[in-house]
């Protein structure tokens, strides 16, 4: 993977993760084009994440903020709540994330065909939020084990994280707000708890990546990441998810066509 790529595959990251249209499957699409063997290289993923990550935290430093602070009441508070339930939203995740590593794993390796129809599925879950109204709730625990629920599903390549969960809280009648907030801070934890379980069991393979395709990656994620964060809060208040359901099908079946021939 050269400089080019890093950026390209930084951006791409960055910019999907938030934005509902899959960044996984966007990245096997992305290695496609590019000509990048089909695998997933652990390294430039952990990274890229970390990029992603790091830009999550700074656009909602001040809710981070806020928690742990309340956290050193050591009460069972407003925020000591709002952190159990991101912990209970976890739980699908982790559990199917152990069971199936193997099968999941099996999914990153240039399957285009399976990448395209889960943008087709990305696509309908966003419609279904186009006929959804009365958004007046705020997050249950019940909610966030749904929300949760929908997680652990967009661990199918094609399958949007925040798209998937963003349009489960909206389908539940959450806050649009709220339910944006809390579909990028639940992903925090399990992401970091992955890239570190993979860091300490020495999980990661450079595989002919240098420093500065690596560096690059990063730096194209997080500020690709700072702007798509930003732009994915103002654009669910506005209700234009929509538009992203249409861009999902365009892609899936161009996907879908393109793995056929």
């Amino acid at each position: 993977m050269n400089i080019i790529q890093a950026i390209i595959l930084g951006i791409v990251q960055g910019l999907t993760e938030f934005l509902p249209i899959s960044s996984s499957g966007h990245i096997e699409l992305g290695k496609a084009l590019l000509g990048i063997e089909a695998r997933k290289d652990l390294t430039f993923t952990v990274v890229v994440h970390g990029g992603t990550v790091l830009s999550t935290i700074v656009v909602f430093r001040k809710d981070i903020f806020e928690i742990f602070e309340d956290l050193r009441e050591r009460q069972w508070n407003e925020s000591t709540q709002y952190l159990a339930k991101i912990f209970i939203s976890m739980i699908p995740v982790v559990i199917i994330g152990l069971l199936f590593q193997e099968e999941i794993e099996s999914f990153f390796f240039g399957n285009i065909f399976l990448v395209g129809n889960m943008l087709l599925v990305t696509g309908g879950m966003l419609i279904f939020t186009y006929f959804s109204r009365d958004h007046d709730q705020e997050i249950t625990f019940k909610n966030a084990f749904i929300v949760g629920l929908a997680q652990a599903f967009a661990l199918l390549p094609g399958i949007s994280r925040s798209g998937s969960t963003i349009a489960t809280a909206l389908l539940l009648r959450v806050k649009k707000d709220v339910a944006t907030k809390f579909s990028f801070l639940m992903v925090l934890i399990p992401i970091i708890g992955a890239n570190l379980k993979d860091i300490l069991f020495g999980n990661l393979t450079n595989e002919g990546i240098g420093f500065f395709p690596l560096l690059v990656g990063f730096l194209a994620a997080f500020f690709a990441g700072l702007l798509a964060c930003s732009w994915m809060v103002n654009i669910v208040k506005k209700g234009k998810l929509i538009y992203f359901a249409i861009y999902c099908f365009i892609v899936g079946m161009t996907a879908i066509y393109v793995s056929l021939q």
